[in-house]
């Protein structure tokens, strides 16, 4: 009968080696857990950056589209990457006039949308306290013109979070430190001559 006591007592409960191996199992499973959390939030905050930039590219390209007349005059950006429309460092397009293409009319009304892109790209049109958060991350917004195919080419650039491959467009170009953190969305556009 003793023996019978000590198999039914080594049988019952836990050893300390199975409540160490149960909790180790258990941390690294919550280190899973939170390094898929990190991972989900820094894809929703890349998605968001893009879901912005593509709503700047969207008006930007509207914007030109409905005043034709003056399209040549939203082509602030000469060598492909300055100046441009949004953070207002050296690059920035600071004194923006239009001449030479539609009237008067025309022209106010290119010189009154860059200014209004400009701010929309800064994020000023949304403002959390005194931060502009309406835009993506550090964006830029360049319109270049090329005259031998007579294609606007519009993006909008923007600071990204994880390392990815350097885009071929050169909006904001070495102004994100690394290349393959630099974000860009672009479209081209070619104006029709309506008979």
């Amino acid at each position: 009968m003793g023996e019978i006591r000590c198999r039914r007592h080594a049988s019952t409960g836990f050893t300390m080696i199975e409540v160490l191996v149960t909790l180790v199992i258990i941390a690294i499973g919550l280190l899973g857990l939170a390094a898929l959390q990190s991972r989900v939030h820094q894809a929703e905050f890349e998605a968001y950056n893009r879901a912005q930039a593509l709503v700047l590219l969207d008006t930007i390209v509207n914007r030109i589209n409905a005043n034709r007349a003056t399209a040549p005059c939203y082509a602030i950006t000469t060598n492909g990457a300055t100046p441009y429309l949004g953070v207002p460092d050296a690059g920035h397009a600071s004194a923006i006039s239009c001449s030479g293409y539609g009237d008067a009319s025309t022209q106010q009304l290119a010189v009154n949308d860059l200014n209004e892109l400009d701010r929309a790209v800064q994020g000023t049109t949304e403002l959390v306290g005194a931060t502009a958060v309406g835009a993506a991350l550090g964006a830029r917004g360049c319109i270049s013109f090329d005259p031998a195919t007579a294609t606007y080419t519009v993006a909008v650039a923007w600071q990204g979070i994880a390392e990815t491959s350097a885009p071929s467009v050169s909006c904001g170009n070495n102004l994100y430190g690394a290349e393959t953190r630099r974000r860009v969305v672009w479209a081209t556009l070619k104006i029709a001559t309506l008979l």
